[in-house]
């Protein structure tokens, strides 16, 4: 017998004695655990839903602990005034006749033309192997893409083994990506814009030393659903192709893949080895970076009747 009932027992007891009644047994069962009615609308409060499989372990964020739409993003995200590159970065302050940027501008054509055959909205750029151009042509394109009325981007830095996006844009580079990945950090914490409108960055985060692991772990998709309807194009930058995995990881969580190939550089072989890693219905298109200064000069002559002029003063 517990001490509780030892103690009601007791107590009854002595009520009834200085009663003059005899002592009865108390109803352990009421006093341990007395009924209380339920509110008026208590019964039909909505449940919470639960946290999806997988994500309790290592999540210190919850993944929908607010609504995703672009006030909140405007509200929620950080705005940095960046320092982009003015030798890299073609869009920023240079009018419309940058080196470079007609080309940028053919290639947002030839990405719509293939928009209205099937879904493209997140394009993965990558690369045979490092230093070919990759990072140069996915923060291009996000600036082409969003030079058009109306038109969100959100260029993501993909590459957490040697990120470079960040020092193109002159902008930070944690918290990113990685924090994210690693359930440290939520979306909107880990977006910034700078000075272009509609541009939106997320930079690769904190150095980390398992990045294909990370990758792997299934939020980077649930992040991608989550904020894909509040923008019209998304541009990941990822690690080059052949010498580690992480794209080939990168690439199921978007719609198609674009390979940059450097002219004279990339070895025909790594760019067939580059194709390979990758599904040939992913592969959207090839990307001719870096090309010799006699097919430059032709582009330029071509270009040039058709580019707006400063008039004479």
């Amino acid at each position: 017998m517990s001490r509780i009932h030892e103690a009601l027992k007791k107590a009854e007891q002595e009520r009834a004695t200085s009663q003059g009644g005899p002592a009865t047994q108390p109803n352990l069962a009421t006093a341990a655990a007395p009924e209380s009615p339920l509110l008026p609308d208590e019964s039909s409060r909505a449940v919470p839903p639960a946290v999806p499989v997988g994500m309790q372990s290592n999540s210190a964020v919850p993944p929908f602990a607010s609504p995703f739409n672009f006030d909140a993003l405007l509200a929620r995200s950080a705005q940095l005034q960046w320092e982009p590159d003015a030798k890299t970065m073609l869009f920023f302050d240079k009018g419309e006749a940058a080196r470079g940027a007609e080309q940028f501008r053919t290639l947002r054509s030839r990405l719509y033309h293939l928009r209205e055959k099937m879904t493209l909205k997140k394009i993965l750029v990558t690369s045979a192997l490092p230093k070919e151009g990759k990072s140069f042509t996915a923060a291009n394109l996000a600036q082409v893409l969003v030079r058009q009325h109306g038109r969100r981007v959100l260029l993501i830095d993909g590459d957490l083994r040697a990120p470079s996006l960040h020092l193109m844009l002159g902008t930070t580079f944690s918290p990113g990506l990685a924090d994210y990945l690693q359930g440290e950090s939520d979306e909107f914490s880990i977006i910034q814009r700078g000075p272009m409108e509609n541009l939106f960055f997320i930079p690769s985060g904190r150095q980390i030393a398992n990045s294909a692991e990370l990758v792997a772990n299934g939020r980077l998709k649930l992040l991608l659903q989550r904020i894909e309807p509040v923008f019209d194009w998304i541009i990941l930058d990822s690690p080059p192709a052949v010498p580690v995995s992480d794209a080939s990881l990168l690439a199921k969580a978007c719609d198609g893949v674009l390979i940059v190939v450097r002219s004279n550089a990339t070895p025909f072989e790594m760019a067939r080895r580059a194709k390979q890693e990758f599904p040939d219905q992913a592969l959207v298109g090839v990307v001719l970076n870096g090309a010799d200064g006699e097919f430059a000069a032709y582009a330029r002559y071509y270009y040039d009747p058709y580019l707006k002029k400063e008039p004479k003063a």
